[in-house]
């Protein structure tokens, strides 16, 4: 991600320089400029407490593409354009970025596998850091965050993108949930049914950059779906259940995947969690024309069910419904890159101004546990359909297993 070519000189009006925008309190880092970066850093910016000064990625034509959308959108807002000496290409840009004495917060989308990695070598440099889900691809990628969660203690913000736990609609629910409208839970269910996602061909490129570049479509950069995409549920199912499940069967194929990648179409999952409650969970990425994400619980005294678009209610002895139900499940476009409109208008902008207040006040969130907690739940049902077998969550935790993108970085130099 080396320095691009300085810029033409160019006169700056004085009120960009000087106004209350451009000397907003945190300088944001972009660390991997994809869709979800894109989104991320722009709620950021949305706060009016943030603002976009850097940029690092793996690819030139990433950077470019970043810098023209955010010097658009920011400079609406009177903030400066981005700098070219603060445009970082490589395979060492990540460190390039996290050291800048410019940049205060580093938001880290680049693929899953990398994160470990890259979040550790924020919190070394002392930046605070939004690390966008899952934080860890495999166990051993989990042991370094929780490393890295435990030198960020007390000094600096460490957020995971898990929104939901957010949005509005959600947060009264599990409040209601946890303060017993549903009596003693007994059983659950979740699912995740999208589309899948399409990506180009980069047919001039190597069978490395075009892996790099299409990360989700491979099980090891991505961490398979259940990891990578299906973990937003799984994540609120924890938080609803104030655990995590205990072990987990599963079966799960790549039956109709329409790319050269190895990750999974379809999973079916029985998660267990303590107290005998089991959670069913079926996952699908090939859907054509149609799509839900929700869950349901059901205990001794009602029944209550969530989506992404559709009700989020409670039913029986305390029912109770949130505001005007958005349409039902289907409608409109899946969004690969976790933005949507529902259930989930609120989520990104509730989560992003919470990171930064985080911050200001010096009430630094750790979400390194949660995080991982979350990542280990899937990788436990990932490993229980890979092979066929019961699988406990200690056994995921403690397995030590590392996995190797066998991709030799220094090419992209």
């Amino acid at each position: 991600m080396g320095t691009a070519a300085a810029a033409g000189f160019m006169i700056v009006a004085p009120q960009l320089v000087r106004g209350t925008a451009a000397n907003s309190a945190l300088r944001v880092g972009l660390l991997g400029c994809g869709g979800r970066g894109t989104a991320d850093a722009e709620y950021l910016i949305e706060t009016g407490k943030a603002r976009l000064v850097a940029l690092a990625d793996l690819f030139q034509d990433q950077l470019d593409k970043a810098k023209a959308h955010f010097d658009k959108f920011q400079q609406a807002k009177g903030i400066p354009a981005i700098e070219r000496s603060l445009m970082f290409r490589g395979p060492n840009a990540y460190q390039e970025i996290c050291h800048s004495k410019e940049v205060d917060v580093v938001v880290i989308t680049t693929p899953p596998y990398f994160h470990p990695q890259h979040l550790a070598e924020a919190v070394t440099a002392g930046k605070h850091v939004y690390c966008e889900k899952p934080v860890a691809v495999d166990p051993q990628g989990c042991v370094s965050v929780l490393d890295s969660g435990r030198r960020a203690q007390g000094r600096l913000s460490l957020e995971v993108g898990f929104q939901l736990r957010n949005a509005p609609p959600y947060v009264e629910q599990v409040k209601r949930i946890h303060e017993g409208a549903l009596g003693d839970i007994v059983s659950a269910t979740g699912h995740y049914f999208s589309g899948y996602i399409d990506r180009p061909k980069w047919p001039n490129a190597s069978e490395d950059e075009r892996r790099i570049r299409n990360w989700v479509h491979y099980r090891i950069l991505s961490g398979d779906i259940i990891v990578e995409q299906n973990i937003h549920v799984i994540d609120v199912c924890n938080w609803i259940m104030q655990a995590h499940p205990v072990k987990a069967s599963a079966s799960g194929s790549n039956k109709y995947r329409p790319d050269q990648g190895d990750c999974y179409t379809n999973y079916s999952v029985v998660f267990h969690y303590p107290n005998g409650v089991s959670m069913t969970f079926g996952s699908t990425q090939f859907n054509k024309g149609w799509w839900d994400v929700g869950w349901t619980f059901f205990g001794t005294k009602g029944v209550s069910e969530a989506h992404y678009n559709g009700p989020v209610a409670i039913y029986g002895e305390n029912a109770w419904k949130y505001g005007e139900a958005a349409s039902q499940a289907g409608g409109g476009e899946f969004s690969a890159a976790g933005v949507f409109h529902g259930n989930l208008d609120q989520a990104d902008p509730e989560k992003k101004m919470s990171f930064v207040n985080s911050i200001l006040n010096k009430q630094f969130h750790n979400q390194a546990e949660q995080g991982v907690e979350s990542a280990l739940s899937c990788m436990m049902a990932r490993q229980a359909a890979y092979t066929g077998e019961v699988v406990t969550y200690e056994q995921v935790a403690t397995s030590g297993e590392q996995w190797d993108d066998e991709i030799d970085l220094s090419q992209f130099a």
